[in-house]
């Protein structure tokens, strides 16, 4: 069984840490929201839960047994209701997608899609993508990381809740081998400018863009999402970020 993200205990820093410190420990890579999973869902959860939910466990993760193959290995952090998340998986059906989301409803729609669409290269972990970092993804494990989209937290009193901050681009950059990219999207300019800042600000990580603002052409591989399209019309600017991993030095 699936652990329930709500009973998940906060992490509480040690006696002296430092603020970072803190925040790292206390950062959590989700808000938890209302919805309500349709019949289709509840369908999917049934049908392909078992082969495609992973359960979370605080050891590392074998990706070779999860997915059945030697394979490079995608983390998704936050996938929404899965519409990119099953084109992508479509179109590079070379790689394997790890993907962490906890909204109920997202994971039944993106099972949902994995069943219509005859998917196999995607494994769901229903659970706070900081701890998967933590306890099953060890250094040098991951060949890119996916964040689209997060919560922008528009409020400057609650920039400080923003998912990308300092402490885990330090823990995604560990993750990745030399050569793997960190790829953010994100149609809030604001935290574009902070995303940009933080990452560029760490050691491990080298900017791919080639102009001169710091932001990369889109992807050919991250599909336009119809909210994406919408906010286009509407007038919208959409930024990539595309990190990827250096050699220590």
């Amino acid at each position: 069984m699936i652990e329930s993200p709500s009973t998940i205990p906060p992490s509480q820093p040690p006696e002296g840490a430092s603020p970072e410190a803190s925040h790292l420990r206390t950062i959590r890579s989700f808000v938890l929201r209302t919805g309500r999973t349709t019949a289709g869902q509840a369908r999917a959860f049934a049908d392909a839960g078992p082969k495609f939910l992973l359960p979370y466990s605080a050891a590392p993760l074998d990706v070779e047994a999860t997915f059945g193959r030697v394979a490079p290995t995608i983390l998704e952090i936050g996938f929404g209701m899965g519409e990119a998340t099953a084109q992508i998986a479509a179109l590079l059906p070379e790689k394997n997608f790890l993907c962490c989301e906890v909204h109920t409803p997202g994971v039944g729609a993106l099972l949902k899609r994995i069943t219509e669409q005859g998917l196999e290269n995607i494994r769901i972990l229903q659970h706070d993508a900081v701890q998967v970092l933590d306890h099953m993804l060890p250094p040098g494990s991951l060949d890119g990381v996916h964040i689209f989209f997060p919560d922008p937290w528009h409020k400057k009193k609650h920039n400080k809740r923003r998912l990308i901050q300092g402490p885990l681009a330090a823990k995604l950059a560990a993750r990745l081998q030399p050569g793997g990219y960190l790829h953010c999207a994100t149609d809030w300019q604001p935290y574009a400018e902070q995303i940009l800042e933080v990452l560029q600000a760490e050691p491990l990580l080298k900017n791919t863009a080639a102009s001169a603002d710091g932001y990369a052409a889109k992807p050919d591989y991250r599909p336009l999402t119809k909210f994406e399209n919408r906010g286009i019309k509407l007038g919208h600017g959409v930024w990539d970020l595309v990190f990827t991993r250096v050699k220590a030095t």
